[in-house]
């Protein structure tokens, strides 16, 4: 009787064990919708920065081919998906992806007309300076100073006095430069001096 009751209770378990696997299975959207990263990944797929077989590998531990095939069913993952990528268009984040995609193509078309024999001197000219510039190679890629002190030292007249001078006559102006200089104003009127 108690072998009976053993074996029944370890097929019950077996069972059980059967239909949680079954239910995980019939139901991955509920427990995808909430996957940031994979939400994130399917608008980049929607938006055409990641291909198919790229989702499929990163995620091949998570989804099946068979559960692939239903995630398109799922109205509420779709609409997820959606969202996130309109959000990704208006933030510009679709376009940076994109652009990146297809900028590494121009180190090697500026090469080609670089090496071109037949190609114009100006048009060689101009693809070294690009690729130049692209390389940050060199002192011009060296950002300027963010950030300087001004030290003014108004202490001349005690020291020639011989009398000790006031430490608030020596003044230290630490300044920030804007992250983008204004373009220079250039007077158009005429010179006073010229008169």
């Amino acid at each position: 009787m108690d072998d009976e009751i053993q074996h029944l209770r370890s097929e019950i378990a077996r069972l059980q064990k059967i239909i949680n696997e079954k239910q995980q299975i019939a139901d991955p959207p509920t427990s995808l919708i909430n996957n940031a990263d994979l939400i994130e990944d399917m608008a980049r797929f929607a938006a055409g920065s990641l291909d198919r077989q790229q989702i499929k590998t990163k995620w091949r531990k998570l989804i099946d081919d068979q559960m692939w095939e239903t995630l398109g069913n799922d109205d509420a993952l779709v609409e997820r998906i959606e969202k996130t990528k309109i959000a990704r268009l208006r933030s510009g984040a679709t376009k940076r992806e994109l652009a990146q995609m297809h900028i590494v193509r121009g180190p090697s078309r500026l090469a080609t007309i670089m090496d071109d024999p037949k190609a114009n001197y100006r048009h060689v000219v101009d693809a070294i300076k690009t690729l130049d510039g692209m390389s940050d190679t060199g002192p011009q890629a060296t950002p300027a100073a963010d950030r300087f002190v001004i030290h003014i030292d108004l202490t001349a007249d005690a020291k020639l006095k011989g009398i000790e001078p006031n430490p608030r006559d020596v003044i230290d102006l630490e300044v920030t430069l804007p992250q983008k200089t204004p373009a220079a104003i250039t007077d158009q009127s005429e010179d006073d001096w010229k008169r």
